[in-house]
């Protein structure tokens, strides 16, 4: 509370206040100070790809985003409900802004977010001890954001790997994933008729689809922080 107090605002604005004005002033700031410290360590440890935020999110381009469903999604109760979003479309259609966007909103609703190198991870982790405790990590992660799904298959490892983590998260925390491949063609990814239907009937029940359409957006070039510059 004496760090609310010593910002010069608390001070101009405590003069004439009464006591308890005055107490509920800087218990409001103090309040809202550390939801601010919370979301910046959310963030950082999130490791988002794009500054994304859902106010710049472009409605305007032809590409088959829903505005109320997006903004619904971005009220986080779909994390709160531990359903999932698939995302696919061409390249450059926003795929990966958006799911950023989504978890930077996750990050300031005090959700944990994680936006890893997941195989890539995980392959370096078995040769280091860390394997076990990055499974309990990820398990935990109240969104997970698995971008870029394919278009190289999967090996075994990978395969296995995909499957723990998609049955560890099964109905008890949210995962979005993107891809340029649609729905049908994850099959050729996963390349293994078995594990396929398990990891598949994991991620795509429950979850919300957005199916991005037309053509890159890297061709629009704006000045001003948008999707349309980062897509």
């Amino acid at each position: 509370m004496a760090t609310a107090f010593q910002e010069p605002d608390a001070q101009s604005e405590a003069r004439g206040l009464e006591y308890g004005e005055w107490l509920a002033m800087l218990l409001e700031r103090e309040a809202t100070m550390r939801r601010q410290k919370r979301f910046e360590a959310r963030a950082r440890a999130a490791k988002l790809r794009h500054d994304a935020q859902i106010e710049n999110a472009d409605f305007r381009a032809a590409r088959g985003l829903d505005r109320n469903l997006f903004m619904a999604l971005a009220g986080c109760d779909c994390i709160r409900k531990h359903h999932s979003l698939l995302i696919t479309g061409p390249a450059g259609v926003g795929k990966s802004w958006l799911a950023c966007a989504l978890g930077h909103k996750a990050c300031r609703e005090d959700f944990s977010v994680a936006y890893p190198r997941l195989f890539a991870t995980l392959a370096l982790a078995r040769g280091d001890g860390r394997y076990g405790r990055i499974l309990k990590q990820l398990a935990k992660t109240d969104l997970l954001i698995l971008d870029d799904w394919g278009p190289e298959k999967l090996n075994d490892d990978q395969r296995r790997d995909g499957l723990e983590i998609i049955e560890d998260r099964y109905e008890r925390r949210s995962t979005i994933v993107t891809s340029q491949l649609p729905l049908d063609r994850w099959y050729e990814i996963i390349a293994s008729p078995t594990l396929a239907d398990a990891i598949l009937d994991g991620l795509v029940h429950n979850a919300y689809r957005i199916d991005l359409t037309g053509e890159s957006m890297r061709k629009q070039r704006s000045p001003r922080a948008s999707e349309t510059a980062q897509a």
